[in-house]
């Protein structure tokens, strides 16, 4: 063999060491990444036939929130509609401590104010007797409120300086509120990165009876598993209540009438069960 054709040789050889130590550093990067899961974007969204809505985790609880206490007060989808639209216009969904120049005491989901009448402040922080009380103002200032448009419906409650601001977020309230009053199945989804401790089973009964009062969790012995009794659209509200609150509660999976929502997955896909209950796995 000629000099020349061993120079290439040796070329060859280290170019193909160099490409076996650059795969073999992706690889690991690549694993590396998936065990840390460094490129999960946490994030939940509401999908009604082509359109897509995203929330953080902690505004899609919010929504859930404004949605159980609806059906706790026997309401249509529509209410819930109406009151998630109304949080995301007043709040972006979170249960703030601080107003605005129009309002500076307004507090919380609905910014809703003391000296107008609403409560106390620690009331109105409080975001379950916050939805009940826009609910009380709207059956009682609004009773048509299944005829009129939400931003209308929104703005005889809240009595806004900006009454057709509501309207940015009629999709989304619908979208959510359809979701998560069970007319659309599976129609919620949550993208979570692993829990980082055990959840609770206990806190999350707590959460959903302070919600929905008729509700009535079965949590297991040893906290790692709960079921509730549910069918139809009352299962679907309850399933994809479940999934809005996954982070708060570290569910890892929630199914019901053949799908079921797998934490680790990022999404639902067919699951056996029946039609009966919702069944909940969390973090041990």
């Amino acid at each position: 063999m000629s000099k020349r054709s061993r120079r290439r040789w040796r070329a060859l050889v280290v170019l193909l060491i160099c490409l076996a130590v650059v795969g073999a550093g992706t690889w690991a990067a690549s694993r590396f990444i998936d065990s840390s899961e460094i490129l999960v974007r946490e994030h939940c969204t509401a999908i009604v036939g082509t359109d897509s809505f995203r929330l953080a985790p902690d505004q899609a609880a919010n929504a859930a929130l404004i949605s159980a206490v609806s059906l706790d007060r026997g309401l249509p989808a529509r209410a819930a509609s109406i009151g998630i639209a109304t949080g995301f216009q007043e709040s972006k969904l979170r249960n703030i401590d601080y107003g605005d120049e129009a309002g500076p005491d307004s507090r919380g989901l609905f910014q809703q104010r003391p000296s107008q009448g609403w409560g106390t402040e620690e009331q109105v922080m409080d975001p379950v007797y916050a939805a009940n009380r826009f609910y009380q103002e709207l059956e009682e200032l609004v009773p048509d409120f299944e005829d009129l448009d939400i931003t209308v419906a929104a703005q005889r409650v809240q009595r806004s300086a900006f009454p057709d601001a509501y309207a940015d977020h009629e999709p989304e309230g619908r979208a959510y509120a359809s979701a998560l009053t069970g007319h659309s199945p599976a129609a919620l989804n949550c993208v979570l990165k692993s829990p980082a401790e055990p959840g609770d089973a206990t806190a999350m009964s707590a959460a959903l009876q302070d919600q929905l009062s008729s509700a009535q969790p079965r949590v297991s012995d040893d906290g790692r598993t709960a079921t509730i009794p549910a069918s139809g659209t009352r299962g679907w509200a309850l399933v994809q209540w479940a999934v809005a609150n996954a982070d708060q509660f570290g569910i890892t999976s929630a199914s019901f009438g053949g799908q079921g929502w797998v934490r680790a997955d990022h999404g639902w896909a067919p699951a056996t069960g029946t039609d009966g209950a919702v069944t909940l796995t969390f973090a041990g």
